[in-house]
């Protein structure tokens, strides 16, 4: 099982272990990371997700889809390794991921 490891705005790390085939933003939700509300639920309808990848992953994920990119422009502080958790599924090529989450105004 992959461990992402979890930046929160204030700098706390946690490092959990997420199934494949959830979503980064599930394994934040399902274990009680503070910081992403996904007040949408995953479905791109929000930027409630929204984290920075650190730099040395950013060309291991999926690119962003045209909904992602257009649903990050209502983010908070968009960057160029902005991303949408609820769009990142976990493959066993994420196991240690690094993600800060982002300050996430509900």
């Amino acid at each position: 099982m992959p461990k992402i490891n979890y930046i929160t705005p204030s700098g706390d790390n946690h490092q959990v272990d997420v199934d494949i085939g959830y979503t980064v933003m599930e394994g934040a939700v399902n274990n009680d990371i503070d910081g992403l509300p996904a007040e949408c639920g995953g479905a791109c309808a929000c930027a409630t997700c929204h984290a920075y990848i650190d730099p040395e992953w950013i060309d291991k994920l999926i690119p962003l889809d045209d909904m992602e990119d257009s649903m990050l422009d209502a983010a908070f502080e968009r960057r160029d390794n902005s991303r949408l958790t609820c769009q990142i599924e976990v493959t066993h090529e994420l196991d240690g991921l690094i993600v800060h989450i982002a300050e996430n105004e509900c």
